[in-house]
């Protein structure tokens, strides 16, 4: 009886992991060897040197680990407690800099894999379609013009990311939408939005300020510490963990509206769920790193290269390989020019510039949907 029980309890737990195959462990595996390799990097380098194997010994150090007090300071603000310099150094100014890069490298792949079913568009993501510029336009004028608002500031530039996207498709719509439409409308948005984002620099006084906006606007990760993560770890929990709930509805979404409705799914309904959790994702990236070109469109096409179409698996190897790129970037931004730092976005601008260019070369029809 008792192996009867355990051979049904085996069968159905093969049944709920069916969908995980050799490829995506693959790539799960490979992006953590990646991630633990860059935070190497990033904990270890800098105006005060450890070595590796100093700086993990104080990331496991357990008067951390192990403190409540100092995952209040952390997580609630409060203040931090007297550690050694190494342990403050590690915890207090490297590690949050790799969990935010870990966050935005997730929410913008997975917004991007979202985004790609929806509008059937290998090259749509956020920074095509306007969202990224939306978003980027809302907390510019949060921190110029409306500083009562910050800390509304996620949901502001949700706000903006949304009404770019729903420029965007007005634009594109003409009694449907093509690959091709949304793309140059994307285009359009951006540039318009780039435009006022740039008039704005005109109304700050303070030097200072516009140079810490201009690195912004590219997309940076100098300066963030555990406010960044508080942030965003509410906001990629809900989109990243709803994105993966809707992974059956993307997968009937990308058959064609016409397919999906006689299968009985609302399309509408789905497609703006799942674009709001789409812009929800990339705008609150936005709102803690700026704005981070190409991750979007990267991610996802190179994932669905080796795990398949299944959304299921596609935002999983996302929700991995975002984080691996972000973080590796990253530590590249940091290191390549030591002492001085460039913007993460310039990293993934001179990666994701010639990969959009071979996408472009490769598909003669520009982007449908495969």
């Amino acid at each position: 009886m008792a192996g009867e029980y355990g051979e049904e309890t085996r069968t159905a737990a093969d049944r709920r992991l069916a969908w995980v195959n050799r490829q995506l462990v693959a790539v799960v595996v490979a992006s953590v060897a990646v991630v633990a390799v860059a935070t190497t990097l990033q904990l270890s380098f800098g105006a005060y040197p450890v070595s590796p194997l100093e700086a993990w010994r104080a990331l496991a150090d357990p008067a951390v680990l192990f403190s409540a007090a100092a995952w209040r300071a952390f997580l609630l603000g409060e203040r931090v407690p007297d550690y050694g310099t190494a342990t403050l150094v590690v915890w207090t100014i490297r590690l949050p800099r790799v969990l935010v890069a870990v966050l935005v490298g997730a929410n913008l792949a997975v917004s991007g894999a979202v985004l790609q079913a929806i509008t059937r568009n290998e090259l749509a993501s956020p920074f095509v379609l306007g969202v990224s510029s939306g978003a980027g336009l809302a907390v510019l004028l949060t921190v110029v013009v409306f500083t009562g608002l910050l800390p509304l500031l996620p949901l502001f530039a949700a706000v903006g990311g949304g009404v770019a996207f729903l420029l965007v498709y007005a634009i594109a719509w003409q009694g449907g939408t093509n690959p091709v439409r949304l793309v140059l409308a994307g285009v359009i948005v951006s540039s318009v939005f780039g435009s006022v984002q740039t008039g704005l620099f005109l109304l700050i006084e303070d030097i200072g300020l516009v140079q810490s906006v201009v690195a912004w606007t590219t997309g940076s990760l100098v300066g963030t510490d555990w406010a960044q993560v508080r942030m965003l770890l509410p906001w990629s929990v809900v989109a990243v963990g709803a994105s993966l709930l809707g992974a059956r509805e993307l997968n009937v979404l990308t058959l064609g509206e016409e397919t999906a409705a006689s299968l009985g799914l609302s399309v509408e309904r789905a497609r703006f769920l799942l674009s709001g959790l789409a812009v929800l994702a990339a705008s609150t990236s936005v709102a803690a790193a700026g704005i981070v070109g190409f991750v979007g469109l990267v991610v996802p096409h190179i994932v669905r290269r080796s795990v398949g179409t299944d959304h299921k698996r596609l935002l999983v190897g996302c929700a991995f390989a975002g984080p691996a790129l972000l973080v590796a970037a990253d530590a590249g931004a940091r290191l390549a020019l030591s002492p001085a730092q460039i913007p993460v976005g310039i990293v993934t601008g001179l990666l994701g510039g010639p990969y959009f260019l071979y996408l472009m070369r490769k598909h003669g029809d520009f982007g449908g949907f495969r």
